[in-house]
């Protein structure tokens, strides 16, 4: 089960961790009140293809949306995609919307938003395999057990 597979790696990072179960939600704010975390604190882990065969996993604030320009000035790109939701499962292991770098079956590079650092005391709740469950983990030392690149890869949301 993708779940336990998630959990197993978690368990292994030796990083503290709380896992959330939780029904469907229909918002940010409902699955930040869920977790019992702030909205911007529900971090996306979306799939990006780079190339051919060649994947990475983009950590974004829940509050925040990927700037395509940023990511690809970055990267030395001129072209950047989303794989389609079986593509996306092939590579990772996860259905869309469960999708975290815990456990997936390749061990892609991590780049996280810089808004996600600058405070030793802040948790932030990832997918954990399966849906409606999540996992609630330390911020910087999460970004660090991942060896996340960090950087300005996003913008606010449009509200």
């Amino acid at each position: 089960m993708s779940e336990q597979r998630a959990t197993d790696a978690l368990e292994a990072s030796g990083l503290t961790y709380k896992i959330t179960r939780h029904g469907r939600v229909g918002s940010l704010a409902e699955a930040a009140a869920a977790r019992g975390v702030e909205p911007r604190d529900i971090i996306k882990t979306l799939v990006v293809r780079r190339g051919e065969g060649d994947f990475l996993f983009v950590l974004v604030p829940g509050d925040r949306e990927i700037s395509w320009p940023k990511l690809r000035a970055l990267l030395g790109v001129n072209r950047l995609s989303m794989p389609d939701k079986d593509v996306a499962q092939d590579v990772t292991g996860y259905e869309r919307g469960t999708i975290t770098p815990f456990g997936s079956t390749t061990a892609w590079p991590v780049i996280a938003d810089m808004d996600l650092t600058g405070d030793p005391q802040r948790t932030i709740s990832l997918g954990a395999g399966a849906h409606g469950v999540a996992a609630t983990v330390p911020a910087e030392a999460t970004l660090a057990h991942l060896d996340a690149q960090i950087a300005d890869i996003t913008d606010l949301q449009a509200p």
